[in-house]
């Protein structure tokens, strides 16, 4: 599944192709996928464009104006690409393409593709005769059209962002004040911190030298600060980096991420340590994922 690094990339690379397109028509193949009235789904889509594109934790945000009798409004539609979602503009020969592909490493390095394909759910036709297919392999993926009161209760149960300016230290010492279960599953609580998944999780556990079954409510206010700090660090690298290839992981120009060979603990299960040179990276299952760390120099 994406997390935050690989989402915000697709973000900020869909937004240099998409706004300010009229959408011409919107073909939904599956209905499934679409979590509001089918009917206005594509109303609400079609003659209009989208203003801008927002992301919060995993969930991108497609800002939509509307006119509905002369009057202007905004609406939102949200896709969530969960699994193996995936998000692919053409024009002509250009593929621009983001999230997971349908198995094929060179799927977008041998384009031009033969779209739309048995995994296309829906398809977004623009006035400049370019497209974006929303793919989905496993039909895990949502897409659903809110208004902002709707969005704005939804969000409500997202956590902090933690590349916000606004994600201070002393928020994150409130966060974790009180709380009982064990680092890993703290991490993942998307309630608490939004964006990070399995992989981020465990490579900031690893440099912040915390192991990811430690008690919350154990840790010591400076370790608390180590994993504040390596949030942050681990984050804004992988953004950077375009995030992680793994699996079949494309950015959303058809370019893998470039954040593996920064990994230090992910799916390096049987290894030596990079950093003590002396544990050996460990996998268990912990907060019902499997979870790697090293056993000497995480404590």
């Amino acid at each position: 599944m994406p997390e935050l690094p690989e989402v915000e990339t697709i973000k900020n690379d869909l937004k240099q192709k998409i706004l300010n397109k009229k959408i011409k028509r919107v073909d939904l193949r599956t209905k499934k996928i679409v979590k509001s009235p089918v009917k206005d789904f594509v109303l609400d889509l079609e003659r209009n464009k989208f203003a801008d594109i927002e992301r919060r934790g995993k969930l991108l945000i497609f800002s939509v104006k509307t006119r509905q009798r002369l009057v202007s409004t905004t609406k939102y539609l949200l896709i969530h690409l969960r699994m193996t979602g995936q998000l692919i503009y053409q024009k002509g020969k250009e593929i621009t393409a983001g999230g997971h592909s349908d198995g094929s490493r060179d799927r977008f390095e041998t384009c031009p593709c033969d779209l739309p394909d048995k995994h296309t759910h829906i398809i977004f036709y623009f006035n400049d005769n370019s497209q974006l297919f929303f793919n989905d392999l496993r039909r895990f993926g949502v897409a659903k059209i809110v208004d902002e009161k709707e969005l704005e209760k939804i969000l409500d149960n997202f956590g902090a962002e933690p590349l916000d300016k606004k994600f201070s230290l002393k928020i994150f010492r409130d966060l974790i004040k009180n709380k009982k279960e064990n680092a890993k599953s703290f991490l993942l609580n998307q309630k608490y911190v939004a964006g990070i998944g399995n992989i981020y999780a465990d490579e900031i556990l690893f440099k912040a030298s915390i192991l990811p079954s430690r008690k919350i409510d154990s840790l010591k206010d400076k370790e608390i600060k180590k994993i504040y700090q390596a949030i942050k660090s681990v984050l804004k690298k992988a953004v950077k980096y375009r995030g992680t290839t793994f699996y079949s992981y494309l950015d959303a120009r058809g370019r893998r991420g470039n954040f593996t060979k920064f990994l230090k603990v992910y799916k390096r299960e049987g290894k030596r340590c990079l950093r003590c040179k002396k544990g050996i990276i460990q996998k268990a299952k912990i907060a019902g994922r499997g979870t790697r760390y090293c056993d000497k120099c995480q404590k």
